[in-house]
């Protein structure tokens, strides 16, 4: 299946979601689970430059209280100015990592994330929807 085959119109982004879910399951495929996040992450850079896709990695987005920075959130990937990639390791996705990546979506007001997390059995995705833009 390609890019143009993608059914679901009802997704945001569905072909760029295709794209960078098929460059998920490549990283996994050549490289396996066990490995450190900082591996996928550069695995997954090539594998994005590779596709054409633009990104920048460890994007950083500033948290501001009256007017004034008062930290920082860095994203492992701001895709195409759309979609906010997340790598993590392992099965689990706690409570607190989905918040997180809710509050990197309100922060960028970008409507979605997708975390891709490598296990020793596959690479997972999960999409993280900012309902608070969809109205």
């Amino acid at each position: 299946m390609n890019v143009s085959q993608v059914k679901r119109k009802d997704l945001l982004y569905p072909e760029l979601s295709y794209i960078i879910n098929g460059a998920l399951f490549e990283v996994y495929k050549e490289l396996g689970g066990g490995h450190k996040e900082v591996y996928y992450q550069k695995a997954m850079a090539l594998a994005l430059k590779e596709k054409g896709i633009s990104y920048i990695e460890q994007y950083s987005v500033p948290l501001t209280f009256k007017g004034s920075i008062v930290g920082k959130y860095y994203l492992d990937f701001l895709v195409e100015d759309k979609i906010i990639l997340e790598l993590k390791r392992g099965k689990l996705m706690p409570y607190a990592m989905i918040q997180q990546t809710k509050e990197y979506l309100i922060a960028t007001n970008l409507q979605l994330a997708i975390i891709g997390c490598f296990t020793h059995q596959g690479a997972y995705p999960k999409r993280i929807i900012n309902h608070e833009l969809l109205g």
